[in-house]
């Protein structure tokens, strides 16, 4: 349905919206994870770092769609809490970051609440609107690695 662009209010606001969701889903996910003392950002850098491709963090940070800064800052806090260990680069004098047994353990243990949240929001949706949704952000977010 095609809008008058003269009647067009911030509630149409594509861009606002997206935000909005954004800010909801998100809650919705910390709240899953807040009993583990991680937050949704913090779980996808341990899940980056579960893939165990050994990158460095400038490549990290673009599949977690996050600035080098923020990744590193939540890389430190969880390096602190015991979940990730660092080693020395393989070439260079950079770190590398690796998941350590008990952030292994923990992100076993968080996997299935993250798939709960993802199955309640698909429920939410419907199976055919999630689909549609999640084509659509792909599409937004094309040429960025996930």
């Amino acid at each position: 349905m095609r809008r008058d662009p003269s009647r067009y209010n911030m509630a149409d606001c594509l861009l606002l919206n997206t935000v909005m969701a954004a800010r909801a889903m998100t809650r919705r996910y910390d709240e899953r994870l807040k009993p583990y003392g991680v937050s949704v950002i913090q779980f996808s850098v341990l899940m980056v770092l579960r893939a165990g491709r050994d990158e460095p963090v400038s490549r990290m940070a673009e599949r977690v769609a996050m600035d080098r800064t923020t990744l590193l800052r939540n890389l430190e806090l969880l390096v602190r809490r015991g979940l990730v260990r660092t080693e020395p680069a393989l070439k260079g004098n950079g770190r590398r970051f690796l998941l350590s047994g008990e952030g292994a353990a923990l992100v076993e243990e968080l996997v299935p609440r993250w798939r709960s949240a993802q199955a309640e929001i698909r429920a939410l949706l419907g199976e055919d609107d999630s689909d549609r949704v999640l084509a659509a952000l792909k599409q937004l977010t094309a040429g960025k690695a996930v």
